[in-house]
């Protein structure tokens, strides 16, 4: 080869080793362009997921308190046990294909089997998770430290490291169960609000969770904390309720027996600020735990779900049972009012200056209207009667006549501006829009036949809510208030950032009609169908209301027995109302509602500091204090008690007082029974006897007669028909001489109020 041709193929292999070299570069200048620019996002969050470890710490949502800043919702750190899958491995070395699945079935069961039974989940739930190709799988939230520790010792003793952990969390608890439980509402999973309260302003009771963002070794261990970086959890907006615990409660408890007593459907209960319109309690029964909102407590229904064969069947009824349950029916459900209602159309009346206090009407026992004949409950009739008497006497007449002066148009400007054509505007979920032409009729189509009805509260429906909102404006002086149950809003430092204030919505009486309803309302109490509602030392001004529902075709005639007032009659602090839908048996609102009230009344004053005023007949029947015997000569102790017209009772041969019952300053009945003991002997006992249906004479008698003594509860002062209904201690029961049962009474006749008697 010529060294010219030599010289020339030196050049081309120096031209193809550039260019091999460019185009190796060029290459990876390409991809490195194609990386960086193109996917350089998308690698760098796959390079953090590989070696950044995000964890998020979860936020405690805000607490709920009532009026005194008692919790009844709150959050407390926890745990979160969860599984990693792609982590539950076996060696597979030596091994084939079926010995691999057999062991990792083995390695899936037990952790399975164990988390079941330690955390009370379900075993192939969890088994079904491990075998899933994620990272990352929850099993339970919210598990308490305790628990959390049995899982780690498990985890432990398996060398199971890689494959379960742990993580913190928050649970939410009710500490007071049941109470209030349809207003509250709860929690379900991911700490997300479901229904009440907590569905209502789940947005602010849910906090800002903090993150743990950590550098991890190739092992997915972390590395030392300076490559770590920390953001703090923020807790929740909390809530200042209206509710106030000892009134929720006392309502809960006094509601809870009437529906017992009564086997009725459902019962409902509402009190309120009659200035102001916030709601110191509220409640339904049957009511449901908090803490454990799954589970059915009406014995009535659990008894129908024991009648169910059917697996599916079983589960839809149950279902529907749970969300029954959970429902907050004091503002969903709707009711006819019945008499109650006649309030409304008593200011309505007076303001318009149709009647007065003068004005007479003859009942005759019944009242021609359009297209029928109306019947009052009396159906001899209750002869002429004045308007008090009227209202007294819940006579239907009377307030059909009364509406009818009114006129179609007028009447419906009140029931509008009662504001039973819309929502009251509390500030909870679910509140039932009243509809028109359903649950009342259009002002077009509103007729004297349907006025006749309206005007003592049938044929139409309304909310409970609405009803005790539209009694209280008549009682604060004619001022129709928004109802509400969050007074405040707080940030975490417990920093006030909201508040609400009273809203007025419109005037619809004046305050002269005002007082002149309340001093009906009074007299309905003290002597007409209320009078089971009366408290001794208080003025009670309130109404009965009996209505009739819709039958079921081929079934009885259902009932719902209500009762409002506001109390003290003569300055209203509180409103209340009670509701029993279906009783069975009694059915009046006078003899199932009013007593009811007359406990949360009795109880309601005295935690608000209202002196009773006894008259003088009641100065005479009211507790008195138990004198100090013990340490005097038997006969000087003998005639202390003979000065305060007490009866004693001697028991051993002591000549001085050891000990006595009732203790000293213990509240007990006027010419009630002293034990006094003069001797270390032991107390001896005697059997309560059962004093329901006795008259108050005859309970007295025999509770002496035994060596016990009963406190008065109930209307025990207004008539000779009072009859004891109920005990505190059951019949048969063993008490000590001495030792005070509570004895409750009522009236049973002159109650009636119910369209057909």
């Amino acid at each position: 080869m010529s060294r010219g041709a030599s010289k020339l193929m030196s050049k081309r292999a120096l031209r193809f080793l550039v260019g091999l070299i460019l185009l190796g570069f060029g290459t990876s200048i390409v991809q490195l362009g194609n990386i960086q620019l193109l996917r350089g996002t998308e690698l760098k969050e796959k390079a953090e997921e590989l070696y950044l470890g995000d964890t998020l710490v979860p936020a405690l949502r805000g607490t709920i308190y009532d009026c005194n800043m008692n919790v009844l919702s709150q959050s407390a750190s926890a745990w979160l046990i969860y599984i990693d899958p792609s982590n539950i491995t076996v060696s597979k070395k030596d091994k084939s294909e079926s010995q691999i699945e057999s062991e990792l079935n083995a390695k899936r069961k037990l952790i399975a089997d164990n988390l079941g039974q330690i955390l009370g989940v379900d075993s192939q739930n969890v088994f079904e998770k491990t075998k899933k190709n994620t990272r990352y799988e929850k099993i339970k939230g919210g598990v308490e430290l305790s628990v959390r520790n049995q899982v780690l010792e498990f985890v432990k003793a398996n060398d199971l490291y890689n494959c379960v952990g742990v993580q913190e969390d928050v649970t939410r608890y009710y500490p007071y169960g049941s109470l209030a439980s349809t207003l509250i509402g709860f929690t379900g999973d991911q700490d997300i609000g479901r229904e009440g309260l907590e569905s209502k302003y789940n947005d602010i009771l849910t906090g800002v969770p903090g993150r743990i963002i950590s550098a991890k070794s190739a092992s997915s261990k972390n590395i030392p904390i300076e490559y770590t970086s920390v953001n703090e959890a923020k807790q929740g907006t909390s809530l200042v309720l209206t509710i106030d615990r000892t009134i929720q409660s006392k309502l809960e408890t006094e509601l809870a027996k009437a529906y017992e007593s009564s086997q009725a459907k459902a019962a409902y209960g509402i009190v309120m600020d009659v200035k102001t319109g916030a709601i110191l309690a509220m409640s339904n029964m049957p009511n449901y735990d908090l803490n454990d909102p799954f589970t059915v407590y009406s014995e009535v229904e659990k008894a129908r779900l024991e009648l169910i064969t059917d697996e599916e069947e079983y589960k839809t009824a149950k279902s529907a049972m749970i969300m029954e349950q959970r429902k907050n029916s004091v503002i969903t459900d709707s009711y006819e009012p019945g008499s109650v209602f006649k309030l409304v159309t008593l200011s309505a009346a007076l303001e318009e200056g149709i009647v007065d206090e003068n004005t007479t009407f003859n009942c005759v026992g019944g009242i021609q209207v359009p297209g029928h004949y109306i019947r009052c409950h009396k159906h001899e009739g209750h002869g002429r009667q004045s308007l008090q008497m009227g209202l007294m006497n819940s006579c239907n007449p009377f307030f059909i006549s009364t509406g009818q002066k009114l006129g179609t148009e007028t009447f419906y400007d009140y029931f509008e501006a009662f504001g039973f054509t819309e929502k009251t505007g509390i500030d909870l979920a679910g509140e039932t829009q009243p509809k028109a032409g359903s649950a009342y009729h259009t002002r077009d189509t509103f007729n004297v036949a349907q006025l006749s009805s309206y005007s003592f509260g049938q044929t139409f429906e309304v909310t409970p809510l609405q009803m005790i909102t539209a009694v209280a404006a008549i009682a604060n002086g004619g001022k129709l208030m928004t109802p509400y149950v969050v007074a405040k809003q707080l940030d975490e430092s417990g920093n006030v950032i909201a508040q609400t204030e009273p809203t007025m919505k419109r005037q619809v009486v004046s305050e002269s009609t005002s007082k002149r309803v309340l001093t009906m309302m009074e007299a309905v109490v003290s002597d007409g169908t209320g009078k089971n509602a009366y408290v001794p030392g208080y003025h009670v001004a309130g109404k009965t209301g009996t209505s009739q529902k819709l039958s079921i075709e081929g079934g009885e005639n259902k009932y719902v027995a209500s009762f409002s007032c506001v109390a003290p009659g003569d300055d209203p602090q509180v409103a209340i109302l009670i509701a029993i839908d279906e009783p069975v048996g009694q059915r009046n609102g006078g003899q199932i509602a009013a007593p009811v009230a007359a406990a949360l009344v009795e109880e309601i004053m005295g935690y608000l500091g209202v002196e009773p005023e006894y008259n003088e007949k009641e100065q005479n029947m009211i507790d008195i204090a138990a004198p100090s015997l013990v340490g005097r000569n038997i006969n000087d102790a003998k005639d202390i008690a003979k000065s305060q017209n007490l009866t004693v009772r001697v028991i051993g041969n002591g000549d001085s007082v050891r000990r006595q019952i009732p203790a000293y300053g213990q509240t007990m009945p006027q010419q009630g029974v002293l034990i006094l003991y003069t001797d270390d002997r032991a107390e001896e006992t005697v059997t309560v006897p059962d004093f329901t249906g006795m008259s108050l004479t005859v309970a007295r008698k025999s509770a002496n007669d035994l060596g016990i003594n009963i406190k008065i509860s109930g209307n025990a002062f207004s008539g000779e028909d009072i009859l004891a209904y109920n005990q505190d201690v059951p019949k048969d029961t063993k008490v000590k001489y001495g030792e005070v049962v509570t004895v409750y009474f009522k009236s049973y006749s002159g109650l009636s109020d119910s369209l057909y008697g």
